[in-house]
């Protein structure tokens, strides 16, 4: 359904270095970089982009309510991306865990990144 999102940073290496690492354990990883953006989606080229940083000053964060959740295949991947994601400059917005009030299986994690993006990981068994 959706082609790409775009997120503003105010830092690319430090865009970099934050999603280089939390992404990693979903299973994504950085096709390319550009003096002004990173792309960021599964491996083996970009023909299916899923998320594009870019350079921009200032950098704003999406309105209040807004998150980009990204599919985790299994909980300890979400785990990891919490943890990942805090040690690189991110903030927790909810430790890893399961979520009924979402569904029997909902299991997720919640974290901004350093431009304050709002950012999930989330499991569920089918």
């Amino acid at each position: 359904m959706l082609g790409h999102l775009s997120l503003p940073v105010a830092d690319l290496d430090r865009a970099a270095a934050f999603y280089d690492a939390a992404l990693a354990p979903l299973g994504a990883v950085r096709l390319w970089r550009t003096p002004r953006g990173l792309g960021y989606g599964p491996p083996g080229g970009n023909d299916r982009l899923a998320l594009f940083l870019s350079e921009a000053a200032p950098p704003l964060a999406a309105a209040p309510g807004f998150h980009l959740a990204f599919d985790a295949p299994h909980p300890a991947a979400v785990d990891a991306f919490h943890a990942a994601a805090l040690a690189r400059g991110g903030t927790d917005e909810g430790a890893p865990g399961l979520r009924p009030h979402y569904g029997p299986t909902y299991y997720a994690a919640f974290t901004r990144d350093p431009d304050g993006h709002k950012l999930e990981a989330v499991h569920q068994r089918r």
